[in-house]
């Protein structure tokens, strides 16, 4: 049986703000229908990591690549040289990014918030793509609401909006950045309901969390990070239950597991 393909590959990635090393020699791939977890405590590198994943923020150093799409390559200097606007557009055509805030647009309605982009953005026809947001948005238990505008929802009601938005654009991966930080505990549950059910159709995703249960459960690996640097990583039952590196075992203990 064949290996799955790799669909994120990150390798030596470094990134500063000034004189503060953010990411550290950061090497990370991702194979098509694993679930990858970040933990770490704040200042870690794990949000800065997820915006240089997804052309937020440029790389100081190092390499990265979707499949087989490169998008920025280390030279002799050791610098990450990016590819050109054609590439880059491409390169945001294959993965989705769900934000902690939601960042819908506040005076589109959620059917709009969901099909404007594969319109816009990949020129797919407008019905068609009203059909899909519909669809999706039943998967997320939103049906009633797609004439709504984002502030008559709830903020779990929002997120799952953001995630239809994001799934409407079919990509190979979905990063998320700590999706339920903005959540009271009830919708919390609600968010997460729908991202187990994402993992157990294997979507490919890397997941920015303090939700730590919820890491151990859905996802496949678990990457501690802190201090710039991935400090330890493995199956999510390793990680978080037996941890084997002490700075791990530390920051567990410190939230609680």
């Amino acid at each position: 049986m064949a290996e799955n393909p790799t669909l994120l590959s990150l390798g030596n990635a470094r990134k500063s703000f000034g004189d503060n090393e953010v990411l550290r020699d950061i090497s990370l791939d991702v194979k098509k229908g694993e679930v990858v977890a970040v933990i770490g405590p704040s200042g870690g590198g794990k949000s800065t990591l997820l915006r240089c994943c997804t052309l937020l923020e440029r790389l100081d150093g190092g390499s990265l690549a979707f499949g087989d799409l490169a998008v920025a390559e280390q030279d002799e200097r050791g610098v990450a040289v990016y590819a050109g606007p054609s590439v880059l557009k491409d390169a945001r055509s294959r993965f989705g990014l769900v934000f902690q805030n939601f960042n819908l647009f506040p005076h589109w309605t959620v059917l709009r918030n969901v099909a404007d982009a594969p319109v816009a953005v990949q020129g797919r026809d407008k019905t068609e793509a009203e059909q899909e947001a519909r669809a999706l948005l039943a998967k997320m238990g939103l049906a009633a609401e797609e004439g709504k505008v984002p502030c008559e929802l709830s903020g779990g009601q929002q997120q799952r909006v953001a995630i239809a938005r994001a799934l409407a654009l079919h990509p190979d991966v979905l990063f998320f950045d700590e999706p339920t930080s903005a959540l009271d505990p009830e919708l919390t549950a609600e968010v997460l309901k729908v991202i187990r059910g994402l993992a157990a159709e294997d979507m490919t995703m890397v997941i920015v969390t303090h939700e730590m249960a919820f890491a151990r459960d859905v996802a496949d690996r678990v990457v501690f990070m802190d201090g710039g640097v991935i400090v330890e990583q493995g199956p999510a039952d390793q990680v978080i239950n037996h941890p084997r590196e002490e700075r791990t075992r530390a920051f567990l203990e410190r939230v609680g597991e």
